[in-house]
Protein backbone atom coordinates (compact mmCIF):
# COMPACT_ATOMS: atom_id res chain seq x y z
CA UNK A 1 0.00 0.00 0.00
CA UNK A 2 3.05 2.10 0.70
CA UNK A 3 4.45 1.28 -2.10
CA UNK A 4 1.38 1.60 -4.62
CA UNK A 5 1.14 5.21 -2.52
CA UNK A 6 4.52 6.27 -3.40
CA UNK A 7 4.30 5.41 -6.88
CA UNK A 8 1.20 7.34 -7.54
CA UNK A 9 2.64 10.46 -5.61
CA UNK A 10 6.05 9.92 -8.16
CA UNK A 11 3.45 9.56 -11.30
CA UNK A 12 1.66 13.36 -9.80
CA UNK A 13 5.35 14.89 -9.20
CA UNK A 14 6.08 13.97 -12.67
CA UNK A 15 2.93 15.06 -14.07
CA UNK A 16 3.24 18.67 -12.29
CA UNK A 17 6.81 19.32 -13.58
CA UNK A 18 5.71 18.84 -16.98
CA UNK A 19 2.54 20.93 -16.58
CA UNK A 20 5.12 23.58 -15.03
CA UNK A 21 7.69 23.50 -17.93
CA UNK A 22 4.80 23.36 -20.15
CA UNK A 23 3.46 26.92 -18.33
CA UNK A 24 6.81 28.38 -18.46
CA UNK A 25 7.78 28.14 -21.95
CA UNK A 26 4.04 29.36 -22.43
CA UNK A 27 4.64 32.73 -20.94
CA UNK A 28 8.49 32.66 -22.15
CA UNK A 29 7.07 32.62 -25.96
CA UNK A 30 4.36 34.65 -25.34
CA UNK A 31 6.00 37.74 -23.49
CA UNK A 32 9.08 37.47 -26.20
CA UNK A 33 5.76 37.71 -29.31
CA UNK A 34 4.49 40.30 -27.34
CA UNK A 35 7.05 42.17 -26.46
CA UNK A 36 9.31 42.06 -30.00
CA UNK A 37 5.61 43.45 -31.34
CA UNK A 38 5.79 46.20 -29.28
CA UNK A 39 8.99 47.28 -30.06
CA UNK A 40 8.92 47.26 -34.32
CA UNK A 41 5.07 47.97 -34.10
CA UNK A 42 4.96 52.03 -35.40
CA UNK A 43 1.77 52.13 -33.29
CA UNK A 44 3.36 51.07 -30.29
CA UNK A 45 7.51 51.64 -28.99
CA UNK A 46 7.87 52.67 -32.96
CA UNK A 47 11.58 51.24 -33.28
CA UNK A 48 10.86 49.53 -36.70
CA UNK A 49 14.27 47.53 -37.37
CA UNK A 50 14.12 44.47 -37.52
CA UNK A 51 17.50 43.63 -38.63
CA UNK A 52 18.87 45.25 -35.58
CA UNK A 53 16.54 43.69 -33.09
CA UNK A 54 17.12 40.59 -34.19
CA UNK A 55 21.50 41.08 -34.26
CA UNK A 56 20.59 41.85 -30.95
CA UNK A 57 19.13 38.81 -29.62
CA UNK A 58 21.57 37.17 -31.49
CA UNK A 59 24.93 38.91 -29.99
CA UNK A 60 23.03 38.70 -26.35
CA UNK A 61 22.30 34.91 -26.37
CA UNK A 62 25.96 34.02 -28.24
CA UNK A 63 27.64 35.61 -25.11
CA UNK A 64 25.74 33.79 -22.52
CA UNK A 65 25.92 30.28 -24.36
CA UNK A 66 30.41 31.29 -24.60
CA UNK A 67 29.92 31.95 -21.22
CA UNK A 68 28.19 28.75 -19.94
CA UNK A 69 29.83 26.49 -22.49
CA UNK A 70 33.50 27.97 -21.86
CA UNK A 71 33.90 29.63 -19.02
CA UNK A 72 31.59 27.93 -16.16
CA UNK A 73 31.65 24.39 -18.01
CA UNK A 74 27.31 24.07 -17.08
CA UNK A 75 27.69 22.42 -20.46
CA UNK A 76 29.27 20.33 -22.82
CA UNK A 77 30.74 21.30 -25.93
CA UNK A 78 30.09 19.37 -28.97
CA UNK A 79 32.86 17.77 -30.90
CA UNK A 80 32.66 19.46 -34.46
CA UNK A 81 35.29 19.50 -37.10
CA UNK A 82 36.05 23.02 -39.19
CA UNK A 83 34.56 20.91 -41.99
CA UNK A 84 31.60 19.73 -40.43
CA UNK A 85 31.04 23.19 -39.44
CA UNK A 86 31.34 25.18 -42.79
CA UNK A 87 29.27 22.30 -44.38
CA UNK A 88 26.32 21.69 -41.75
CA UNK A 89 26.25 24.41 -39.14
CA UNK A 90 26.54 27.69 -41.96
CA UNK A 91 23.68 27.20 -44.32
CA UNK A 92 21.63 26.44 -40.45
CA UNK A 93 22.60 29.60 -39.31
CA UNK A 94 21.81 31.04 -43.01
CA UNK A 95 18.23 29.81 -42.89
CA UNK A 96 17.94 30.76 -38.77
CA UNK A 97 18.92 34.64 -39.79
CA UNK A 98 16.17 34.75 -42.74
CA UNK A 99 13.94 33.02 -40.94
CA UNK A 100 14.00 35.75 -37.48
CA UNK A 101 14.77 38.62 -39.66
CA UNK A 102 11.24 37.78 -42.14
CA UNK A 103 9.10 36.90 -38.73
CA UNK A 104 10.22 40.24 -36.78
CA UNK A 105 9.56 42.15 -39.81
CA UNK A 106 6.33 40.91 -40.01
CA UNK A 107 5.57 42.37 -36.72
CA UNK A 108 5.32 45.99 -38.57
CA UNK A 109 3.02 44.88 -40.51
CA UNK A 110 0.83 42.50 -39.15
CA UNK A 111 -1.32 42.30 -36.24
CA UNK A 112 0.01 39.25 -33.47
CA UNK A 113 -3.17 36.98 -33.89
CA UNK A 114 -2.98 36.76 -37.73
CA UNK A 115 0.75 36.02 -37.45
CA UNK A 116 -0.39 32.74 -35.32
CA UNK A 117 -2.90 31.96 -37.62
CA UNK A 118 -0.35 31.76 -40.20
CA UNK A 119 2.28 30.12 -38.62
CA UNK A 120 -0.63 27.07 -37.86
CA UNK A 121 1.48 26.54 -41.86
CA UNK A 122 4.36 25.39 -40.06
CA UNK A 123 3.73 21.59 -40.20
CA UNK A 124 2.27 21.98 -43.91
CA UNK A 125 6.04 23.41 -44.83
CA UNK A 126 8.01 21.09 -42.91
CA UNK A 127 6.27 17.78 -44.55
CA UNK A 128 6.40 19.27 -47.68
CA UNK A 129 10.36 20.11 -47.31
CA UNK A 130 10.92 16.44 -45.94
CA UNK A 131 9.00 15.12 -48.81
CA UNK A 132 10.57 17.08 -51.16
CA UNK A 133 14.45 16.34 -49.84
CA UNK A 134 13.08 12.88 -49.53
CA UNK A 135 13.40 12.82 -45.79
CA UNK A 136 9.71 12.03 -44.71
CA UNK A 137 7.67 9.72 -47.29
CA UNK A 138 5.05 10.78 -49.00
CA UNK A 139 1.61 9.63 -48.36
CA UNK A 140 -1.87 10.83 -49.26
CA UNK A 141 -3.67 11.15 -45.96
CA UNK A 142 -1.11 13.41 -44.56
CA UNK A 143 -0.79 15.39 -47.55
CA UNK A 144 -4.84 15.64 -47.07
CA UNK A 145 -4.74 16.75 -44.03
CA UNK A 146 -1.92 19.34 -45.02
CA UNK A 147 -4.66 20.94 -47.34
CA UNK A 148 -7.18 21.18 -45.14
CA UNK A 149 -4.57 23.34 -42.90
CA UNK A 150 -3.68 25.91 -45.66
CA UNK A 151 -7.73 25.86 -46.63
CA UNK A 152 -8.21 27.02 -43.24
CA UNK A 153 -5.42 29.75 -43.25
CA UNK A 154 -6.30 30.72 -46.68
CA UNK A 155 -9.77 31.19 -45.51
CA UNK A 156 -8.01 33.25 -41.87
CA UNK A 157 -6.38 34.96 -44.69
CA UNK A 158 -9.81 36.37 -46.46
CA UNK A 159 -11.80 37.10 -43.26
CA UNK A 160 -8.47 39.42 -42.25
CA UNK A 161 -9.72 43.28 -41.64
CA UNK A 162 -6.05 44.42 -41.58
CA UNK A 163 -4.54 42.37 -44.31
CA UNK A 164 -0.93 43.33 -45.56
CA UNK A 165 0.75 41.08 -48.28
CA UNK A 166 3.88 42.38 -47.42
CA UNK A 167 3.33 41.29 -44.29
CA UNK A 168 2.09 37.90 -45.25
CA UNK A 169 4.95 37.45 -47.85
CA UNK A 170 7.04 38.19 -44.67
CA UNK A 171 5.91 35.90 -42.53
CA UNK A 172 4.93 32.99 -45.35
CA UNK A 173 8.66 33.45 -46.11
CA UNK A 174 9.88 33.32 -42.47
CA UNK A 175 7.94 29.67 -42.51
CA UNK A 176 9.35 28.59 -45.52
CA UNK A 177 12.72 29.46 -44.34
CA UNK A 178 12.00 27.89 -40.66
CA UNK A 179 10.89 24.57 -41.96
CA UNK A 180 13.68 23.93 -44.54
CA UNK A 181 16.28 24.83 -41.13
CA UNK A 182 14.42 22.19 -39.65
CA UNK A 183 14.53 19.55 -42.18
CA UNK A 184 17.86 20.60 -42.99
CA UNK A 185 19.29 19.87 -39.02
CA UNK A 186 17.89 16.25 -39.48
CA UNK A 187 19.58 16.03 -42.50
CA UNK A 188 22.99 17.43 -41.50
CA UNK A 189 23.62 17.00 -38.24
CA UNK A 190 20.90 14.51 -36.53
CA UNK A 191 21.52 12.18 -39.52
CA UNK A 192 25.25 12.02 -38.49
CA UNK A 193 24.98 11.86 -34.82
CA UNK A 194 25.29 15.13 -33.80
CA UNK A 195 22.44 16.19 -31.22
CA UNK A 196 22.69 20.26 -30.50
CA UNK A 197 20.19 20.85 -27.50
CA UNK A 198 19.50 24.98 -27.46
CA UNK A 199 22.61 26.09 -25.24
CA UNK A 200 25.09 24.89 -27.76
CA UNK A 201 22.90 25.19 -30.74
CA UNK A 202 23.02 29.13 -29.52
CA UNK A 203 27.04 28.94 -29.43
CA UNK A 204 27.68 27.80 -32.62
CA UNK A 205 24.36 28.89 -34.72
CA UNK A 206 23.89 32.42 -33.47
CA UNK A 207 27.34 34.00 -34.31
CA UNK A 208 27.13 32.62 -37.17
CA UNK A 209 23.35 34.53 -38.05
CA UNK A 210 25.00 37.29 -36.79
CA UNK A 211 27.08 37.83 -38.59
CA UNK A 212 24.95 36.94 -42.20
CA UNK A 213 22.45 39.68 -40.90
CA UNK A 214 25.39 42.66 -41.03
CA UNK A 215 24.84 42.30 -44.86
CA UNK A 216 21.40 43.46 -44.78
CA UNK A 217 21.85 45.30 -41.70
CA UNK A 218 24.59 47.63 -43.46
CA UNK A 219 22.72 47.88 -46.92
CA UNK A 220 19.12 48.53 -45.38
CA UNK A 221 19.34 49.48 -41.73
CA UNK A 222 22.33 51.42 -40.65
CA UNK A 223 21.77 54.34 -43.11
CA UNK A 224 18.31 54.97 -41.46
CA UNK A 225 19.67 53.90 -37.63
CA UNK A 226 22.74 56.75 -38.31
CA UNK A 227 20.86 59.19 -39.68
CA UNK A 228 18.13 59.10 -36.37
CA UNK A 229 19.72 61.39 -34.39
CA UNK A 230 16.92 61.52 -31.78
CA UNK A 231 17.48 57.66 -31.18
CA UNK A 232 19.44 56.58 -27.97
CA UNK A 233 19.44 52.87 -27.08
CA UNK A 234 16.73 51.63 -24.19
CA UNK A 235 19.31 49.31 -22.40
CA UNK A 236 16.46 48.25 -20.11
CA UNK A 237 13.83 47.76 -22.89
CA UNK A 238 16.55 45.73 -24.93
CA UNK A 239 18.30 44.40 -22.44
CA UNK A 240 15.23 42.64 -20.73
CA UNK A 241 13.70 42.12 -24.55
CA UNK A 242 17.07 39.95 -25.13
CA UNK A 243 16.90 37.83 -21.53
CA UNK A 244 13.59 37.01 -22.76
CA UNK A 245 14.63 35.73 -25.89
CA UNK A 246 17.34 33.45 -24.38
CA UNK A 247 15.07 32.18 -21.41
CA UNK A 248 12.79 31.12 -23.69
CA UNK A 249 15.76 28.77 -25.65
CA UNK A 250 16.27 27.20 -21.73
CA UNK A 251 12.87 26.83 -21.51
CA UNK A 252 12.55 24.71 -24.91
CA UNK A 253 15.66 22.74 -23.42
CA UNK A 254 13.64 22.12 -20.36
CA UNK A 255 10.21 21.52 -22.04
CA UNK A 256 11.81 19.55 -24.75
CA UNK A 257 14.34 17.67 -22.08
CA UNK A 258 11.85 16.68 -19.82
CA UNK A 259 8.97 15.83 -22.05
CA UNK A 260 8.88 15.74 -25.77
CA UNK A 261 8.68 18.16 -28.89
CA UNK A 262 5.14 16.63 -29.57
CA UNK A 263 4.23 17.91 -26.16
CA UNK A 264 5.84 21.84 -27.41
CA UNK A 265 4.10 21.06 -30.68
CA UNK A 266 0.09 20.66 -28.71
CA UNK A 267 1.66 23.62 -25.81
CA UNK A 268 2.24 26.04 -28.86
CA UNK A 269 -1.71 25.41 -29.93
CA UNK A 270 -2.94 26.22 -26.85
CA UNK A 271 -0.22 29.51 -26.62
CA UNK A 272 -1.83 30.32 -30.40
CA UNK A 273 -5.12 30.80 -28.89
CA UNK A 274 -3.80 32.25 -25.82
CA UNK A 275 -2.32 34.83 -28.20
CA UNK A 276 -4.95 35.40 -30.22
CA UNK A 277 -7.69 36.41 -27.35
CA UNK A 278 -4.66 38.82 -25.84
CA UNK A 279 -4.18 40.14 -29.08
CA UNK A 280 -7.99 41.04 -29.54
CA UNK A 281 -8.84 41.98 -25.70
CA UNK A 282 -5.86 44.16 -24.83
CA UNK A 283 -3.74 44.91 -28.22
CA UNK A 284 -7.02 45.71 -29.45
CA UNK A 285 -6.49 43.73 -32.74
CA UNK A 286 -9.66 43.20 -34.95
CA UNK A 287 -10.69 39.49 -35.22
CA UNK A 288 -13.49 38.61 -37.05
CA UNK A 289 -15.86 35.76 -37.51
CA UNK A 290 -14.53 33.87 -40.80
CA UNK A 291 -11.09 34.76 -38.72
CA UNK A 292 -11.99 32.21 -36.52
CA UNK A 293 -13.61 29.65 -38.42
CA UNK A 294 -10.37 29.44 -41.04
CA UNK A 295 -8.17 29.03 -38.23
CA UNK A 296 -10.99 26.85 -36.25
CA UNK A 297 -10.21 24.66 -39.36
CA UNK A 298 -6.38 25.03 -39.36
CA UNK A 299 -6.17 24.31 -35.61
CA UNK A 300 -8.66 20.87 -36.10
CA UNK A 301 -6.09 19.66 -39.15
CA UNK A 302 -2.80 20.90 -37.07
CA UNK A 303 -4.46 18.96 -33.93
CA UNK A 304 -5.00 15.66 -36.37
CA UNK A 305 -1.53 15.99 -37.56
CA UNK A 306 -0.31 15.69 -33.83
CA UNK A 307 -2.47 13.06 -32.82
CA UNK A 308 -1.05 11.35 -36.19
CA UNK A 309 2.53 11.83 -35.10
CA UNK A 310 2.02 10.61 -31.58
CA UNK A 311 0.45 7.38 -33.11
CA UNK A 312 3.41 6.94 -35.24
CA UNK A 313 5.41 7.14 -32.44
CA UNK A 314 3.65 5.02 -29.77
CA UNK A 315 3.77 2.16 -32.86
CA UNK A 316 7.58 2.75 -33.61
CA UNK A 317 7.98 2.26 -30.22
CA UNK A 318 6.53 -0.67 -29.32
CA UNK A 319 7.97 -1.92 -32.53
CA UNK A 320 11.23 -1.39 -31.27
CA UNK A 321 9.89 -2.92 -27.73
CA UNK A 322 9.16 -5.72 -29.59
CA UNK A 323 11.93 -6.30 -31.55
CA UNK A 324 14.15 -6.41 -28.32
CA UNK A 325 11.99 -8.99 -26.57
CA UNK A 326 12.96 -11.08 -30.02
CA UNK A 327 16.42 -10.45 -29.70
CA UNK A 328 16.65 -11.13 -26.28
CA UNK A 329 14.48 -14.42 -26.20
CA UNK A 330 17.14 -15.04 -29.55
CA UNK A 331 19.92 -14.99 -26.87
CA UNK A 332 18.65 -17.03 -24.51
CA UNK A 333 17.90 -19.52 -27.26
CA UNK A 334 21.31 -19.65 -28.24
CA UNK A 335 22.74 -20.08 -25.04
CA UNK A 336 20.73 -22.59 -23.78
CA UNK A 337 21.38 -24.41 -26.82
CA UNK A 338 24.81 -23.98 -26.25
CA UNK A 339 24.98 -25.19 -22.81
CA UNK A 340 22.99 -28.37 -24.18
CA UNK A 341 25.76 -28.56 -26.80
CA UNK A 342 28.65 -28.39 -24.04
CA UNK A 343 26.54 -31.08 -21.49
CA UNK A 344 26.00 -33.69 -24.53
CA UNK A 345 30.05 -33.04 -24.94
CA UNK A 346 30.85 -33.66 -21.33
CA UNK A 347 28.40 -36.96 -21.23
CA UNK A 348 29.92 -38.70 -24.48
CA UNK A 349 33.38 -37.67 -23.31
Amino acid sequence: MGRGGALAESVVKKVLLSYAYVAIWIFLSFTVIVYNKYILDRKMYNWPFPITLTMIHMAFCSSIAYLLVNVFKLVEPVSMSRELYLKSVVPIGLLYSLSLWFSNSAYIFLSVSFIQMLKALMPVAVYSIGVLFKKDAFKSDTMLNMVSISIGVAIAAYGEAKFDSWGVLLQLLAVAFEATRLVLIQILLNAKGISLNPITSLYYVAPCCFVFLCVPWLIVEYPLLRDTSSFHFDFVVFGTNALCAFALNLAVFLLVGKTSALTMNVAGVVKDWLLIAFSWSVIKDTVTPINLFGYGLAFLGVAYYNHAKLQGLKAAEAQKKAQQADEEAGRLLEERESDGSAMKSETQS
